[in-house]
């Protein structure tokens, strides 16, 4: 095994090795040669080289021996805080190992139960390889009867492997196809994890007898001579069976370590990484947050630990859906280390996570400059480029990625989507093949396969793809593109470009569509609601009751802060506004959740927050949610005042200023009908004079059709209606059953759906002048009116 003694002789020979000129030192020349030796897949660029070698010589500037450079000890250094792998290293350089055949190998001793005597000295002679975290100063083995106890541990271990995988219960799930998860299992830079995880069989005997044993080994460490010992012990038995992926009972190691040394930053550190592996992410952050704890209050000593933990931490916020927050972490993590690649990578992911493409183009393209063989880096900031419209760049980093990486699931799927959005549908198909190639049983894909095979106009091969779909999950969106492509070959419709196999249809100028009554939405209106509907839907905040807003303000004080301008305001860091959220959204999973942050942020925040300060008025967050938040539409308006008068400007008094009211409904119009021309309002509207506005003269600016936010009542009409189906009938336009509000035109009796309704759409064979709409919400006012003209013919008989 890789004994304290053969660590480092293999450090001292690969310094031998570089120390070109014998001078006991590894100059800038001599370190960059052993950087580029070490990663000979790597192309490095001299910017590169010379930013490692800046940090290098930085970190460990306590090493540096003037002119000579870095010593052996320094580079010993570098390796115990997780820089590099020795081993690896070692044998990518191709150097051997003088030892005699004595030196470094544990031999058992009279502690161990006689049972595994046997087993361990066959071990032993084998030279077994120890994880390098054993024999680091830092963070490895400190007492000689630990190095017995893993002994110990790895032949039980062993046993129950050899066991489970003779029964056949042990299962494996490559983890290779996936995006790397980017989280740091090692306190200091970590390696990527790409091994395949282990699912263990936990119920049977074996698995009994094994944790029975495993006991006995924990009894042992209690029972140490020190408590530092038994901390010792804890530690070494919970990161045997880490590797080993046995988390459940690492956890319980890590924590008895915890309330051993309760200020020590590492078993805090385990602990998270251990929860986040199970899924427990709320405990997991929280065991960060102990851990960073810890390292903070402990001075210097764990200085160089705080990236790792803020990297984890973020990762363990991401898990929760927290993704702003997550961003302050990896920040925190770049910040702290600048050559922290993966930092970059989480950052920009994240970034991308929550639509603020720019900047995380900008922290992606840094990652890469620092690993150009970073794959999922790759593969984000090619989904980066295609969320900002520069497609072909895209496909060309995607394809890097796949390059990087070939069976990189995340950028072929993503690659797929990309080539269906610019209509190449042929390629699409070829890519979800190869994700299906990787991942049998991705029904996404299968299902996006169909769709693009549809779009070559290969129908047969389509509905092949459909059936595989259907036997790997019977989910609603399966069944409805099924029974949209039966009515499209019903109908025998030529598709008209439409990626979805739409009926070919005439888009009419909006002068051309007139409405039978006043109760007829206008199309125009219908197009705003609409917006604002699909909005209300992603952000989920038409499930949010509208009287949460008003306790978020009753019950949580914001502290008073100063903006440039002198004002007091109530506001708030993004963060910190993304908890809130995580209250008023409470019902939600946290990747659900994280999509209506994105949405929040995109669409609100980013008209809030103009300036790109990262805060935003918090009174003025919520008098702009109140109104698509759940609730009576007078409710909704009610609490939108409130909230402003929530805002200090305004505290105190039952009247807001003019000057807020109309700077707030230009607002409303600017975040949520931004096609409508908002910048003359003011001037027309706005008077910047000091008079005040009551709750009486705040509705009739609010309803204000034109100048207001009249929409709000069309809205109203989309919520109510979205559950009403219309009976057999489908948009003559798109084919697809008729949901929400059923618009009929009189002369030509053809029926349109809200959305080709909001878009001017009518079939090709109806070509008139003009076209007059009656919008039916039910089917019962459809045959109210069938009544009322059959009554009105036979009056006029």
């Amino acid at each position: 095994m890789t004994t304290r003694g053969s660590r480092s002789e293999k450090v001292k020979r690969i310094f031998q090795k570089f120390d070109s000129n014998r001078d006991g030192g590894l100059n800038r020349e001599e370190m960059a040669a052993l950087v580029v030796a070490v990663n000979p897949r790597v192309k490095f660029s001299d910017e590169q080289i010379n930013a490692i070698l800046d940090e290098v010589f930085r970190t460990y500037g306590e090493f540096i021996d003037g002119e000579k450079g870095l010593t052996y000890d320094g580079l010993l250094r570098t390796y115990d805080d997780g820089a590099g792998d020795v081993d690896r290293d070692f044998d990518a350089l191709e150097l051997e190992l003088n030892l005699d055949d004595n030196k470094g190998i544990s031999i058992a001793s009279e502690a161990s139960s006689s049972s595994i005597l046997d087993e361990r000295t066959i071990e032993s002679q084998k030279k077994q390889t120890t994880a390098a975290w054993a024999v680091s100063p830092n963070h490895g083995i400190v007492f000689d009867d630990t190095w017995k106890m893993v002994d110990d541990l790895e032949i039980l271990v062993k046993r129950l492997k050899a066991k489970q995988a003779k029964d056949g219960k042990l299962k494996g799930d490559n983890f290779d196809a996936y995006s790397d998860a980017g989280w740091s299992r090692e306190l200091g830079p970590s390696s990527e994890m790409t091994e395949k995880r282990i699912f263990w069989e936990e119920s049977g005997h074996d698995y009994a007898v094994f944790v029975k044993e495993l006991g006995v080994l924990r009894s042992r460490a209690d029972g140490a001579r020190s408590r530092e010992e038994a901390f010792d012990g804890h530690m070494a038995i919970g990161r045997v069976l880490y590797e080993h992926q046995l988390f459940k009972e690492a956890l319980v190691s890590f924590k008895r370590a915890c309330e051993l040394q309760p200020v020590d930053v590492r078993p805090h550190f385990r602990a998270g990484n251990c929860l986040y592996v199970l899924g427990r992410y709320k405990e997991s952050k929280e065991e960060f947050l102990l851990a960073l704890e810890a390292a903070e209050a402990g001075g210097n000593q764990w200085a160089y630990l705080l990236p790792q933990i803020y990297v984890n931490l973020g990762i363990a916020l991401e898990g929760e859906g927290m993704v702003l927050s997550a961003c302050e972490y990896y920040r925190e993590a770049a910040i702290l280390c600048p050559t922290h690649y993966r930092a970059l990578k989480l950052l920009g992911s994240a970034l991308f996570g929550v639509g603020e493409y720019m900047a995380a183009v900008k922290a992606l393209e840094e990652a890469i400059f620092m690993k150009p063989d970073y794959a999922d880096a790759h593969c984000d900031l090619a989904s980066a480029l295609h969320a900002m419209g520069e497609d072909e760049k895209a496909i060309e980093v995607f394809q890097k990625a796949i390059d990087l990486k070939p069976g990189h699931v995340d950028a072929l799927y993503n690659l797929g989507g990309l080539y269906m959005d610019l209509g190449r549908f042929q390629r699409a198909s070829e890519m979800y093949t190869r994700v299906l190639a990787v991942w049998p049983n991705h029904w996404r894909a299968q299902l996006n396969k169909a769709v693009s095979l549809l779009g070559a106009g290969e129908t047969e091969e389509a509905k092949k793809a459909l059936k595989e779909a259907l036997k790997m999950t019977n989910r609603v969106e399966l069944h409805d593109a099924i029974s949209h492509l039966k009515q499209l070959q019903k109908k025998k419709v030529k598709p008209n470009g439409g990626a979805n196999g739409e009926g070919a249809f005439v888009i009419v100028e909006p002068s051309k569509f007139k409405t039978m009554s006043e109760k007829t939405t206008l199309r125009q209106d219908l197009a705003n609601a609409l917006q604002i509907r699909a909005f209300q839907r992603i952000s989920r905040l038409g499930r949010c009751d509208v009287e949460l807003l008003k306790k978020e303000m009753t019950e949580n004080d914001v502290p008073l802060s100063y903006s440039g301008g002198g004002v007091p305001e109530k506001s708030i860091r993004k963060p910190n506004l993304e908890e809130i959220l995580w209250r008023l959204l409470n019902f939600l999973k946290p990747e659900t959740f994280q999509g209506a942050v994105k949405a929040i942020n995109e669409r609100i925040l980013s008209v809030l927050d103009e300036t790109g300060s990262g805060r935003v008025d918090l009174g003025m967050f919520y008098a702009v949610l109140a109104p698509i938040c759940s609730g009576s539409p007078d409710k909704r308006k009610r609490i939108a005042f409130d909230a402003l008068l929530w805002r200090p400007v305004n505290e105190g008094g039952s009247q807001i200023r003019k000057v807020d009211a109309v700077g707030y409904i230009k607002l409303l119009r600017a975040i949520y009908v931004p096609s409508h021309g908002v910048s003359e309002m003011l001037e027309v509207h706005g008077e910047t004079d000091s008079s005040m506005v009551s709750f009486n003269d705040f509705l009739v600016m609010f309803d204000d059709p034109d100048w207001g936010f009249g929409i709000m009542s069309t809205l109203v009409k989309l919520e109510t209606g979205d559950r009403n189906r219309h009976g057999n009938y489908v948009c003559s336009v798109c084919r697809y059953p008729i949901i929400g509000s059923r618009f009929k035109e009189s002369k030509s009796h053809f029926s349109l759906c809200n959305q080709c309704y909001s878009e001017g759409k009518v079939p090709p064979a109806f070509k008139q002048e003009e076209y007059k709409f009656k919008e039916y919400g039910s089917e019962a006012e459809a045959m109210k009116d069938k009544c009322m003209c059959f009554t009105l013919h036979s009056h006029s008989h």
